[in-house]
């Protein structure tokens, strides 16, 4: 999930160097909320100690 949170913030740093700031404000949305969903499964992950 992180990986994806990672790809879509180059996404948004090649789309604001070629000035689509559209396609750089969507990868951008995307990419906080994939981080934030891979912290939160972090933690639940790391309180239950369950290895998936």
């Amino acid at each position: 999930m992180l990986h994806y949170a990672i790809i879509c913030l180059v996404i948004a740093l090649i789309a604001a160097v070629l000035g689509a700031t559209g396609v750089m404000s969507f990868a951008l949305n995307a990419a906080y909320i994939l981080g934030i969903i891979a912290v939160i499964l972090f933690i639940v992950h790391a309180v239950t100690g369950k290895r998936a």
